[in-house]
């Protein structure tokens, strides 16, 4: 029998649509520190409060005093804000054109672990926002929850309101993809934009690609 036409394309952010630059914000983040870049890095991602920043329970002001007060930092909130987003590359890793021609068929929708302070820069820096629907811009700081978790893409499923058989997400990580094979979505680890379109193509090779 074959596979129900395809209906939606759930796309995570970092390192598939948008690269991440973390050498670039720990430059920032260590003004003032006397950790090396290594021990700072380290210091945020295994706080106790992390997983709290990135499902949304802490807020950004919160965040920045929790943060800078661990790290002995001077930086003041814009400054650490400013900091914070250089984390994310300005040029996307993909033009807008390939977005365009895939709301023509397909429902678009973002699925992403990430903050606040992320949240704002990107939809206000990279105009590929506009082929996504507010409503399908699915975010762990909203949703409080993160990938692998199921709530996560039954959120995104919900905002598509399409079936997990007629939608495909595509994420850098293995583990992620897994996550949403085991709910009956089609998915793929992203590797490079040829690829991207190549995988897409492979599953409706209508779509022009």
């Amino acid at each position: 029998m074959a596979n129900p036409p395809l209906k939606a394309a759930i796309f995570d952010i970092g390192r598939v649509l948008v690269r991440l630059d973390l050498p670039r914000a720990i430059e920032g983040l260590s003004h003032g520190v006397s950790l090396s870049p290594k021990e700072l890095w380290a210091v945020i991602e295994k706080d106790p409060r992390w997983r709290d920043w990135q499902e949304g329970r802490i807020s950004p002001h919160d965040w920045h005093l929790h943060i800078t007060k661990r790290l002995g930092s001077p930086l003041k909130f814009e400054e650490f804000r400013e900091a914070w987003n250089r984390t994310l590359d300005p040029a996307p890793i993909h033009s807008d054109d390939l977005f365009k021609t895939l709301s023509r068929k397909l429902k678009l929708a973002l699925l992403s672990n990430t903050d606040p302070i992320h949240v704002q820069f990107l939809e206000s820096h990279y105009s590929f926002f506009e082929y996504f629907p507010a409503r399908a811009r699915i975010y762990s700081c909203s949703v409080r929850a993160s990938k692998p978790s199921p709530v996560m893409f039954q959120a995104a499923l919900k905002a598509v309101k399409t079936l997990a058989e007629q939608a495909v997400f595509i994420d850098d990580l293995l583990e992620n993809v897994e996550a949403a094979r085991s709910l009956g979505l089609h998915a793929f680890q992203y590797l490079d934009p040829a690829q991207l379109r190549s995988e897409l193509r492979s599953l409706d090779a209508s779509l022009n690609l």
